[in-house]
């Protein structure tokens, strides 16, 4: 009788790390890094819209306050509340059904007919971006082999940043010519568009469907792994871990294993925003005031944004080979750095100012996106939406508070370079706070199995996270 051969099995996370980048990872994302983009044009294109629907509906320069604010806590409602809805519908559900809804928003802001319902869409529409990408990022992630998770996610962030980039193209052609209602009717179609592209190709999240569907689990891994043996189970990521009573996501984030981990990463979200949101805001207005024409400071301001793309390209890889908190901790030192530069450059020559805008983007926005990276590195798969979703919303009263503390003190009479001072004082503190995470984190990190391989990101070696991990 001949004996039968034991079943192979294989954890869900050694399969995903095992494959070569290929073309389903392509495609997951460029589906991905279109939902970010159309969340970069969408937010930058509100500082072109509004002050042209001021200036036709007669509305006072502090009436555009309210409607730059809507749709940041819109944002805050759809990270913090919304995002841990993923952890029950799935991220391939949520982010379809919140672009849709963000798309439907969008258009509606076109027939908005006075300031509280503008204000009111805007709130409406922040809250399904913000529903979108933590469960966008969580995907790009998740089906991204452990060494080159933080790439993945950098690069997806680069589609963020170029839609900024492409409101003020869009923005400079479209309004002069159709007005402003146009370009929320563009910004609602696109998605409505991308949604019905996200329908069809867009796959869930494997760990999500495991434990509930696995059949379906199964098909998605086929498309990652077209040679996976029919005989081969696929068990959850999560399945050597203890038989303690799951808690929720988060639940789980503030915890007494997590609470410190979770507190930094915080903190450094939030001095990160505050620093980027600050420089976005006032630096052309401080350019101006210092005697330089309205081309250099916009072009000034635009460099911050290129220079966090460039230096993506650069961050990603090195947080996989090099150990991401390290790599960022090293990057918001050199930010404080450029961002000193930046304070004394700014009463210079035009090209003097244009240089040190391009070195403190990268690692403002260079480190705005590495920070959103280390998250994902840094939570286990079943709470990283909501860790993901809860760091960027958390982060967002730091983008709430930087530009509104800088106003105060220009408003007072400190002088621009004093500010720019105090932000990369801000940066180094942030610094500070990577490189504690690093530490108070080793233990929970090294101890979690669903995410046991998170230690091959921080350091080629198999043992032993090193002191600057």
């Amino acid at each position: 009788m001949p004996t039968q051969q034991p079943r192979r099995t294989v954890r869900l996370d050694e399969l995903i790390d095992e494959r070569p980048v290929g073309g389903f990872h392509v495609l997951v994302l460029a589906l991905t890094g279109l939902v970010m983009f159309l969340d970069g044009l969408d937010t930058q294109a509100i500082s072109f819209v509004a002050p042209a629907v001021a200036k036709e509906w007669s509305l006072p320069v502090a009436a555009l306050g309210p409607i730059f604010s809507a749709s940041i806590v819109g944002l805050m409602i759809g990270y913090l509340v919304l995002s841990p809805l993923a952890n029950k519908v799935g991220h391939r559900k949520l982010v379809i059904v919140a672009t849709a809804l963000f798309g439907v928003f969008t258009v509606l802001c076109a027939v908005a007919g006075n300031e509280t319902q503008l204000i009111v869409l805007r709130l409406l529409t922040g809250a399904g971006l913000g529903a979108a990408i933590p469960s966008a990022v969580a995907l790009a992630s998740e089906f991204a082999p452990a060494r080159r998770r933080s790439t993945f996610v950098m690069f997806i962030y680069c589609w963020l940043a170029l839609g900024f980039v492409a409101a003020s193209l869009i923005s400079g052609a479209v309004i002069p010519a159709w007005g402003w209602r146009p370009m929320f009717v563009l910004g609602g179609v696109l998605p409505l568009v991308l949604a019905l592209v996200l329908l069809g190709l867009l796959p869930d999240s494997p760990s999500h469907l495991l434990p509930r569907n696995a059949a379906r689990a199964r098909a998605t891994l086929c498309r990652l792994h077209p040679g996976l043996d029919p005989q081969t189970e696929v068990l959850p990521a999560e399945s050597a871990s203890t038989a303690e009573k799951p808690r929720s996501p988060l639940v789980e984030l503030v915890r007494r294993h997590w609470l410190a981990s979770t507190a930094l990463l915080w903190l450094a979200f939030m001095l990160n925003l505050g620093v980027f949101y600050a420089v976005q805001s006032w630096l052309p207005t401080i350019l101006g005031r210092l005697g330089h024409s309205p081309s250099t400071a916009v072009l000034a301001t635009a460099l911050t944004t290129i220079g966090g793309i460039a230096a993506a390209l650069v961050i990603g890889p090195m947080m996989d080979r090099r150990g991401p908190f390290g790599t960022l901790g090293v990057v918001y030192l050199l930010g404080a750095v450029f961002v000193a530069v930046l304070a004394f450059a700014v009463t210079g020559q035009s090209w003097l100012v244009l240089g040190a805008a391009f070195l403190a983007g990268t690692c403002v926005t260079g480190g705005q996106m590495s920070v959103v990276a280390l998250a994902t590195v840094l939570y286990p798969p079943r709470i990283r939406p909501t860790g993901v979703g809860w760091a960027l919303g958390i982060g967002r009263v730091g983008g709430i508070l930087g530009p509104l503390l800088v106003g105060f003190a220009l408003g007072s009479g400190t002088a621009a370079r004093t500010v720019f001072v105090v932000m990369g004082a801000v940066l180094l503190v942030a610094s500070g706070a990577v490189f504690a995470l690093a530490r108070v984190s080793r233990p929970v990190r090294a101890g979690v199995p669903a995410d046991s391989r998170t230690a091959a990101v921080d350091s080629v070696r198999p043992v032993g996270l090193s002191a600057g991990e």
